[in-house]
């Protein structure tokens, strides 16, 4: 089964890059497309500048690029709850690297993000 994911990271992305520790602030989203946990594709998309309230934008913008699940180390309450109306999983991921975050999606250590996880800096 083919799924598209997405890792919040620190530019150029790729698989080797690190995860960005915010999810609104990362400089890039590293997009992993998959198949049968085999890796197939990588590619990068520029986050645009994050501004107050504008915690949405990620979630329409990964929407519209076939985006079905997102690995990160934690989020705001409201991006997480964007991506659950869109129908996007979120995850959060073990590692530092693009590459660790998408294999503990692949191997089923990354647990579905609850409520529980989320950040509780910059208002959220």
């Amino acid at each position: 089964m083919k799924k598209r994911i997405a890792v919040p990271s620190i530019a150029p992305g790729g698989l080797d890059a690190q995860c960005s520790e915010h999810f609104g602030h990362c400089e890039v989203f590293t997009l992993v497309d998959v198949e049968d946990s085999d890796i197939k594709e990588v590619s990068i998309l520029e986050n645009g500048k994050h501004q107050h309230g504008g915690c949405l934008r990620p979630v329409e913008t990964l929407l519209m690029k076939g985006v079905q699940a997102v690995v990160a180390g934690g989020m705001g309450l409201n991006p997480l709850r964007g991506f659950r109306a869109a129908g996007i999983d979120v995850f959060v991921g073990k590692g530092t690297t693009v590459k660790e975050m998408v294999d503990s999606y692949l191997s089923g250590e990354a647990r579905l993000m609850t409520d529980n996880h989320v950040c509780g800096c910059c208002g959220h």
